[in-house]
C-alpha cells in the first residue's frame, strides 16, 4: 500500500484512540483500552482484528510461539497498546518485530498512560 492510503488510516486510528483517551483518561488496564479502541474503530467503519497470532517462520516452518498483535486494522496497520509510565526502546523493538513477522508496513504504538495522548504515540513505517 502506498502512503496516501495508510496516512488517512493511521489518522483515523489515532482519532479513535484520542476519543477513547478523552473518555477514560489514563490509569486503566491495557485490556480495557483495547476493548474500547476496538469498539470505537469498528464504529468508525474499520475492520478490526484483536489478539492476532503472529507466527515465526524458521527454516521454512511456521511456528506459533505466542506472539500476538493487540489490534490489526483493515489488515494493514498493527496497533500495539500500552498502559505504562513511558515507552521504552524495548516497546518500539516489539512493534518493529511484529511488523516484520506479520509482513506489515505500518504500525502504531499507543501508550494510554499519559496526560495527553499525542505524547504517547509512536508511528513506524517499514
Amino acid at each position: 500500500m502506498d502512503k496516501q492510503i495508510q496516512d488517512p488510516l493511521t489518522s483515523l486510528i489515532i482519532g479513535g484512540a484520542i476519543e477513547v483517551h478523552k473518555a477514560l483518561g489514563p490509569g486503566l488496564l491495557e485490556s480495557a483500552y483495547e476493548e474500547c479502541l476496538a469498539m470505537e474503530l469498528s464504529d468508525r467503519g474499520l475492520q478490526v482484528a484483536r489478539q492476532v497470532p503472529i507466527p515465526v517462520v524458521f527454516k521454512g516452518r511456521r511456528l506459533e510461539v505466542g506472539y500476538r498483535a493487540d489490534i490489526i486494522v483493515n489488515d494493514l496497520v498493527i496497533v500495539e497498546l500500552k498502559a505504562i509510565a513511558e515507552i521504552l526502546p524495548v516497546h518500539e523493538a516489539q512493534l518493529l518485530s511484529h511488523l516484520k513477522l506479520a509482513n506489515k508496513k505500518v504500525g502504531l504504538l499507543i501508550n494510554f498512560h499519559v496526560a495527553f495522548l499525542r505524547n504517547g504515540i509512536v508511528r513506524m513505517v517499514l
